[in-house]
Parts: C-alpha cells; sequence; structure tokens
C-alpha cells in the first residue's frame, strides 16, 4: 500500500492533538508526520505510534514535500499558510471557516457528499461541528424528500470553545461548592449551572455567525441551495459532545417508522429511538467515538410535512478531527 507524507498545522490544540490520534486508530498510511505549530509550541516531543516527533514552526518552506496537510489552527493561521501548502504540492483539508464559503473550495462531509472532494483545486474545507453532526443525522431523510427548511437548537458542550473550555468549567463548579467567586475568561459569563444562549457574533438580523453556518455551510453540503434554517445556539454546562434539536419540512409527508428506516441503515448514524425504554442520544454516551447518535424522532406537531428529532455527536472527533481524516481517505482513495 502507499505511504504518504502527513502535516497537521494547529498539532498543540485540542483539535490537532486528535488527529494525530485518530491517523493512528485508523491505520491511516503514513511515511511521515510532521506537526506544525507557533514557535512558542516548537521543539516539544510527542509520540506517534512508538516513534518520537519534534513539533516544528510552521513555515511557508515546511510543507515541501508533503502531500496531505490537515488544518486545525485559526482562520488566520489557515490563511497565512494556504498558498504555501498549495504550491508545495499537498492538499490542504482545513478545519477552519476560512474557505468554507468559497464557491472554488469544496465543503465536505464523507457520508453527506464524498463526490465533491473531486472538485478541490488544492484545498478542501471540513464544516462546522454543528454542521457536521446535523447534516450527517438527517441525510437519509433529505436521500428520501428534499428538505426545505429547518428549525435549529444546538446545546453545545464547553470544549467546543477550546481545551480552556472544560478547565473553566471545572473552576467554576468548585469555587461555587467552597463559596468563592470566579471571574470567567473564555466564556461571557459563568457557565456552571447555567446555559448561554449565544455563540459567535451578531452577523444577520440578530442571528450569530455559530447560528448562520448551518444554513449557509448545509444548503452546500446537501446541494440544497434553497433550503432556510433558523438556529439558535446555546452554550451548555457539558465537557463533551454537542446535542442539536432538529425540526424539518419536507416536500412530502415522512412516516416516523420510514424516517427511522432510512437512518438505521444510514452510514455515519446510530439509531437510539426508544421512549418507552428511556433509550435516546446523550452527551456522555456519544462522546470518544464517531458515531452521530439521532432519536425522539417524532411527527411535527404544526406542519404535515414535518418531522422533528434530537441528535448527538463528539464535536472535536466527528465533528472535526475525523471528519477530515476521512475525507483524507477519501483523497487517497481517488
Amino acid at each position: 500500500m502507499k505511504s504518504y507524507k502527513v502535516g497537521i498545522l494547529g498539532a498543540s490544540g485540542a483539535v490537532g492533538q486528535e488527529m494525530r490520534k485518530i491517523l493512528a486508530e485508523r491505520n491511516f498510511p503514513i511515511s511521515e508526520l510532521h506537526l506544525f505549530a507557533s514557535a512558542r509550541s516548537a521543539g516539544k516531543v510527542v509520540s506517534f505510534q512508538g516513534k518520537d516527533i519534534v513539533v516544528e514552526e510552521a513555515k511557508d518552506e515546511a510543507f515541501e514535500g508533503l502531500d496531505i496537510v490537515l488544518g486545525a489552527a485559526e482562520n488566520d493561521i489557515a490563511e497565512r499558510f494556504m498558498p504555501a501548502i498549495v504550491k508545495a504540492g499537498a492538499v490542504f483539508v482545513d478545519n477552519s471557516s476560512a474557505f468554507r464559503l468559497d464557491e472554488n473550495t469544496p465543503l465536505v462531509v464523507p457520508e453527506v457528499n464524498p463526490e465533491d472532494v473531486k472538485k478541490h483545486h488544492g484545498v478542501i474545507s471540513n464544516p462546522n461541528c454543528s454542521t457536521v453532526i446535523t447534516v450527517t443525522a438527517v441525510n437519509a431523510l433529505r436521500k428520501l424528500s428534499d428538505i426545505k427548511s429547518m428549525v435549529v437548537s444546538t446545546y453545545q458542550a464547553v470544549s467546543g470553545a477550546g481545551a480552556a473550555g472544560p478547565v473553566e468549567l471545572q473552576n467554576e463548579v468548585e469555587a461555587l461548592q467552597k463559596g468563592e467567586s470566579y471571574e470567567p475568561k473564555v466564556f461571557s459569563y459563568q457557565i456552571a449551572y447555567n446555559v448561554i444562549p449565544q455563540i459567535g457574533g451578531e452577523q444577520y438580523e440578530g442571528y450569530t455567525s455559530e447560528e448562520m453556518k448551518l444554513q449557509n455551510e448545509g444548503r452546500k453540503i446537501m446541494h440544497l441551495p434553497e433550503m432556510n434554517v433558523s438556529c439558535t445556539c446555546v452554550r451548555v454546562p457539558v465537557v463533551r459532545s454537542h446535542s442539536i434539536s432538529v425540526q424539518m419540512v419536507f416536500d412530502r409527508p415522512i412516516s416516523v417508522q420510514e424516517a427511522r428506516e432510512a437512518i438505521a441503515a444510514a452510514p455515519g448514524v446510530k439509531l437510539v429511538d426508544d421512549l418507552d425504554a428511556l433509550q435516546y442520544p446523550m452527551p456522555l454516551d456519544t462522546q470518544n467515538q464517531d458515531l452521530v447518535f439521532v432519536g425522539r424522532i417524532r411527527k411535527d406537531l404544526t406542519n404535515p410535512n414535518g418531522l422533528t428529532l434530537w441528535c448527538c455527536g463528539d464535536q472535536v472527533r466527528k465533528g472535526a478531527a475525523t471528519n477530515a481524516i476521512q475525507i483524507a481517505e477519501l483523497l487517497i482513495q481517488e
């Protein structure tokens, strides 16, 4: 089997570390792994498949000879190094939002639109974590009938804000138990025993940037340019795995049984839907694995062509690192 020279840009962050772990789990055929980070992290030594790898400072010339670069850095870093990565002849599979809506850049969830990988010009974008989880959950239903609209509420774990999110939650819980105060640094307000109904800044008509991603990215991934999505994103005091409530309107009625059968047979998802047996998707059950759990499938009582469901998925893995590596697997199949 051919092996590949792979780089991770942003290797010291939470998603970059997860990428390294998942590359090993999935036995991705690697001849060389290069880990790139800021000058502050350069020189650190990490282990990969029994070998020590020294973290390198990200520089334009560092990407020469690589086949694939997995991006786990912020927009400004992705934009800074994208030209050098493409010039070096590598394919940049980027997890930032920098190129997601660029018309020449495929935006890919392998269970939904794997064929779009072939359209790349050196860059392929990984969608927003909530978008990945949602479209993976509903794709089997979209195959039964086009989705005209969705009303979505996301319940996003603190780790979605980076490694400092769970630390802040834990610190607040401990401080409150002692009767002490704690000044939030990661979130705008106390997240312990609270929910915060804002993720991102205002972008359009009172909707935040995080909320608009689901419509803009969902349309592109599912090839449904007219689909409308009204989304509310909420930060909740859960460490890992995002939960999402989805109300969909289709071109025709879809029965609950029809929906369950389609989801049960779909790739990347697991049907967990038995209310009487208290079985439904929950963050604790979905963390540290790659399936999106789907349940609470019901008829929408406000629209005869509507269905409602609840899904959960690990936003660090399937919502970010795993999805990027699945894209890389599609690349080497080509």
